[in-house]
């Protein structure tokens, strides 16, 4: 039953996916335009609660701040339908003028395409009106262009690599500075982050950026590899090591980024590489000899590049959810057509159980990817620059690692077909491998979730500490009260259900698994910093674990915020959502206990983890 409703849910389209928000995640070479009379407006499209943005890090605390994440982010139907009238133009050109095959098999997409897509209006959409871009949009909003039109038709020609968050910096770095965009004139915009010795740490970048002697350029030197759209982009991001003086007058090295033009000479690029998926993207090396870039260039501030690039990053992370939902969904419609009319022992494919399980499963990975992505993207959109790094990371894991196993069980639906290089069917499993490594590999983005919430949580936990012992009394004795009544009661109530609960009466199991599960993972932490303190840093398989439950606790409140939200205002498919929200609650809820059962028995008898499953 999950399986046929939960496919017909995501093949047939709803009124609550239609009401979903739009991005466009690829980070793919950027056309900047000139102002037009009929820009959009460029206002914050989401309407949500709370300021603050640590949701996230307070599971580690055994805590839901509910105030972060309900009500689930709407957008208007006004601002709805303005963005339809974008979408159509998108959905046929793609539909009718896109060739992924031949962009597969040429390893290159045609210039007159990539031209194309940018009188669309699709490059640069988050840079504001007054810098030159008719559509300028935020983060929420970008995600419903996602799931809506680029739904990895192009054979992921749009390569997720920063190019949207490089037209942020550029648009607000403090020198305002404005790259010679005219009528005539189109920029090619790329990001050189990667050094062939740092992999996924930034921070280990070699490239150098030294002053000349009359102080008014920097000479960039160093080479940068998979540096997507390299070969071709007339205009980089780059980010490379400078001398800065510190507070005492020392010299010191630290990154800053620079926008830097092919024109300004000393640039050579690399030969395509030749890649397993996404070939259509150009990928290479550049290298950069005594290339003089203007002080003027610098963004923001002379060393502040690692937050630039960390920013870019995080950016680029949280639309990874609704990518991948963009790319199941489009497998799950292949693939049901398939299933409906192949025929074995005189049934329908579709017919049988099994076949159905893995409909189920891509529908409800797909559900659960778009809601982590749309309640971030309503953080995102919230006032004052909010940080929703480990949010971002949190949907980036778990959108990529599902993405890969609903690619597997579509092509095994398949069959043979999918097996078939004449089919496009395998190009979804080679363009899917790179998600779980590209925008920070999926251990290093572990070690981030889990390293930021436990710092959060120690932080907590030592303030606590030092105001018991100045005598600060109503906290002792609030310390000792919730030990008491934790002793005694044994249900959980962290105020999604009962009488201020803000989720539905048909989601109040749901809600209570996550009360529950989130409950004892505070104290799992709590348990685990107790044990090793700061040698933590080291124990990598422990923070894997603190890690997966907390992503699968902000996954839950995901799917039962956005559930609750479209039963009570009455959404057509209501009813579907809250079977694939409750389905997939209870499925994580087993799965966390599990994960938390073995945090105990590393802390309490040294027990060595064999595997997370």
């Amino acid at each position: 039953m999950l399986a046929r409703r939960a496919a017909s849910l995501l093949v047939g389209g709803t009124r609550s996916s239609r009401r979903s928000f739009w991005c466009v995640t690829g980070h793919v070479p950027c056309w900047l335009y000139p102002a037009t009379d009929h820009s959009l407006s460029c206002s914050r499209l989401l309407r949500t609660g709370s300021v603050s943005t640590i949701y996230a890090k307070d599971l580690f605390q055994g805590e839901l701040n509910k105030e972060e994440v309900f009500p689930f982010p709407e957008i208007s139907n006004d601002e709805l339908d303005e963005l339809n009238q974008l979408v159509a133009p998108v959905e046929k050109f793609f539909n009718e003028e896109v060739d992924s095959a031949n962009i597969d098999a040429e390893a290159k997409i045609p210039r007159e395409l990539l031209q194309r897509l940018g009188e669309l209006g699709l490059f640069g959409m988050q840079v504001p009106v007054e810098y030159g871009h008719p559509h300028c949009r935020h983060g929420g909003t970008e995600t419903e262009i996602s799931s809506k039109a680029l739904v990895w038709r192009a054979n992921c020609c749009l390569l997720p690599d920063g190019a949207r968050e490089v037209c942020n910096d550029l648009a607000d770095c403090h020198n305002h500075l404005i790259i010679g965009i005219t009528e005539e004139m189109l920029c090619l915009i790329s990001q050189c982050l990667l050094y062939s010795c740092s992999g996924s740490d930034a921070a280990s970048i070699k490239t150098g950026a030294t002053l000349s002697e009359d102080g008014k350029n920097f000479l960039l030197n160093g080479t940068k590899v998979w540096i997507s759209n390299g070969g071709i982009a007339d205009v980089f991001t780059v980010f490379a090591r400078t001398t800065v003086p510190d507070a005492q007058g020392q010299s010191t090295d630290k990154i800053t980024a620079f926008i830097v033009e092919r024109a300004f000479g000393g640039i050579t690029s690399g030969k395509p590489e030749d890649k397993m998926g996404i070939r259509g993207s150009n990928t290479c090396e550049v290298n950069f000899e005594n290339t003089p870039v203007p002080v003027e260039n610098v963004i923001g501030n002379v060393g502040g590049g690692f937050k630039i690039a960390m920013n870019i990053l995080n950016t680029g992370r949280f639309s990874m959810g609704s990518l991948c939902a963009a790319m199941i969904r489009r497998l799950i419609a292949m693939s049901a057509e398939y299933a409906c009319t192949r025929k074995q022992f005189n049934k329908r494919l579709g017919d049988f159980g099994m076949i159905q399980e893995k409909f189920a499963v891509m529908a409800m990975q797909a559900y659960v990817m778009e809601s982590m992505a749309y309640l971030t993207a309503g953080m995102l959109d919230r006032p004052g620059m909010p940080d929703c790094s480990v949010e971002a990371a949190m949907v980036k894991v778990f959108s990529s690692e599902g993405a890969w196993v609903c690619v597997s069980e579509a092509l095994q639906v398949l069959g043979g077909l999918g097996f078939m290089k004449t089919y496009p069917y395998e190009r979804y499993l080679r363009d899917a491998r790179i998600l779980s490594i590209f925008e920070g590999t999926n251990e290093i983005l572990r070690m981030f979730i889990a390293l930021q919430g436990v710092q959060h949580s120690g932080k907590i936990m030592t303030n606590r500490v030092k105001e018991m012992k100045r005598g600060d009394v109503a906290l002792v004795f609030g310390t000792l009260f919730k030990k008491m009544k934790d002793s005694v009661v044994s249900t959980v109530d962290l105020g999604l259900t009962g009488k201020d609960g803000v989720t539905h009466p048909s989601l109040e199991n749901s809600a209570k698994k996550l009360e529950e599960n989130v409950y004892n993972f505070g104290n799992a932490v709590y348990i685990v910093l107790h044990r090793f303190g700061k040698t933590i840093v080291d124990e990598q398989l422990v923070l894997k674990r603190l890690a997966d439950v907390a992503t699968n606790c902000f996954a839950m409140t995901a799917v039962v915020s956005r559930a609750s939200r479209a039963i009570s205002i009455g959404l057509r498919n209501h009813d579907h959502e809250v079977l694939l929200a409750n389905t997939f609650c209870s499925q994580i809820y087993f799965k966390n206990n599990y994960l938390m059962s073995e945090l105990q028995k590393r802390v309490y008898h040294g027990i060595l983890f064999c595997s997370s499953e």
